[in-house]
């Protein structure tokens, strides 16, 4: 006998998470992302979740916060967001809140469709996380092709994909099968 689960909603996800009290994490999102703060936003209880959530949009800021990479959407430029972003977190809250808490960055890079230009869109986004308290942090990266028309389009896919990354990550990392199903 198949035991049935019960499929969960994107504001479902998102709002689980914002109940489970040890997971606490900061999101960056730089160019089209900032969909996935957003829906956990809007899920509710993101208090109990989100220790902070920031958009360097512009390339000035962008750099003097996170340093130079070659390129601003790529797997350097996210790489360096992750390190800045645990750090920090770590540095400000570990001590405080680090015996009951599970850390986590949820980072993304995005150029999506613009009026400019029509060219293939893409990003890279990731998930560093703890699964234990105090442990050392697994870490999820992804590259995304984006292939709506639309730019709405384009957010909101990405919305509900980095939504799914997080979920998976917190709650099925001990099953990659399960993680990428």
């Amino acid at each position: 006998m198949s035991e049935q689960k019960e499929l969960l909603t994107t504001n479902r996800k998102a709002l689980t998470i914002n109940l489970d009290e040890p997971k606490y994490g900061t999101f960056a999102e730089i160019g089209a992302g900032q969909e996935v703060a957003r829906i956990f936003f809007q899920a509710g209880g993101a208090a109990g979740t989100i220790a902070k959530s920031m958009s360097a949009y512009d390339m000035t800021f962008s750099d003097a916060i996170y340093g130079k990479a070659p390129r601003y959407v790529s797997r350097e430029r996210l790489n360096l967001m992750l390190d800045h972003e645990y750090t920090l977190l770590l540095e400000r809250l570990g001590e405080k809140r680090g015996a009951n808490t599970t850390f986590f960055v949820f980072a993304d890079t995005v150029a999506a469709r613009s009026y400019q230009k029509k060219d293939e869109s893409h990003g890279w986004m990731a998930i560093r996380f703890q699964t234990e308290p105090n442990s050392e942090p697994s870490q999820i990266i992804m590259h995304v092709r984006m292939l709506d028309r639309e730019n709405l389009q384009q957010q909101e896919a990405l919305g509900i994909m980095g939504v799914n990354l997080i979920h998976g990550a917190l709650y099925r990392y001990d099953n990659p099968q399960l993680l990428l199903a």
